[in-house]
């Protein structure tokens, strides 16, 4: 056998299309709560798949008494590696869930190239009704909001989370949960034409990654103009769009997918889509607060991030 494609210290892809991968450091779940005020457990979401995720729970006054929004949360990887248990990923919500007095349900989908998409996206479409079946049985949502749910994710996670978005504004008659909004980090999309970052001098490496990752993602003949890649492709007539969710963009400056975000965020707007905010954060790159999830940065994303979803 041979090695078709590498990410070295993450993952092997061989002629016979075995894939091998190394994990980094994994956080273990704990339900005991942390110095850093929330506690975190592994639940399954299909055991036939199979579908799992982390629930977070911020740590609550014994008197306190309300409810708390949901954040329903896809990690990044380009659809290929990442994990929820990745260090950074479980760091970088479990703050979250404290900044924000939010439950986090962050979902481990299925991965590519043994599962090339549209797979993840059903994966993760599924935590949503697994999220409304739950609400009763699971102790720990037993003071989730379900009328606050947010989608979220990161780079190829919040590609997810815009398709989990356009599946739930087209199965609205048989989805059970209605979300609110959709925040967006980094968001992993692109198309058979090229951005002018893409063509720059100098990009060719970056693209080359680009296009090997999308190689292994992408249904067999498929390009990238395929609905999944090319956010321009979603069938949604006028009306689904503008009853489509609130949206927040959030872009680093850095980042050879900025011009990609910012794209997206203008096709909502022109598209009708009654909310939609976009968010830069300066001299930082590419998913930076799973890197550095304890920075100051990360502190001002999950300000940020917290203040969109108390605005409803």
């Amino acid at each position: 056998m041979s090695i078709i494609v590498e990410i070295p210290g993450f993952l092997q892809v061989f002629s016979d299309g075995s894939v091998k991968r190394f994990t980094p450091e994994i956080a273990p779940a704990s339900s005991e709560p942390s110095s850093k005020g929330y506690k975190s457990k592994d639940v399954i979401i299909d055991p036939s798949k199979p579908i799992t995720a982390r629930l977070f729970l911020p740590d609550l006054a014994p008197t306190w008494s309300g409810q708390l929004p949901v954040i329903v949360y896809f990690h990044g990887g380009a659809f290929c590696i990442g994990s929820t248990t990745w260090i950074g990923c479980h760091t970088f919500l479990g703050d979250l869930s404290v900044a924000s007095q939010s439950i986090v349900l962050s979902v481990d989908y299925r991965l590519v190239p043994e599962n090339r998409l549209p797979v993840a996206y059903e994966d993760c479409y599924s935590s949503i009704e697994w999220l409304s079946k739950q609400i009763r049985s699971e102790p720990w949502l037993e003071r989730a909001d379900l009328s606050r749910v947010f989608l979220s994710g990161e780079s190829a996670g919040g590609n997810i989370a815009h398709q989990v978005a356009v599946m739930i504004t087209q199965r609205k008659k048989t989805c059970p949960v209605e979300p609110k909004g959709l925040l967006l980090i980094h968001p992993y999309f692109g198309s058979e034409k090229r951005t002018k970052r893409e063509m720059a001098e100098g990009a060719e490496g970056d693209v080359a990654m680009n296009d090997m990752f999308w190689g292994l993602s992408l249904p067999e003949g498929s390009d990238r103009d395929y609905f999944g890649c090319n956010f321009e492709t979603a069938v949604l007539d006028s009306t689904e769009w503008q009853r489509f969710l609130a949206v927040v963009v959030h872009v680093a400056e850095l980042d050879f997918l900025k011009d990609r975000g910012v794209m997206y965020a203008e096709f909502l707007k022109k598209n009708g889509v009654k909310s939609v905010e976009l968010v830069e954060a300066e001299g930082e790159s590419h998913v930076y607060h799973a890197f550095h999830p304890e920075s100051e940065a990360t502190r001002l994303l999950q300000k940020q991030m917290s203040g969109f979803i108390h605005n409803f």
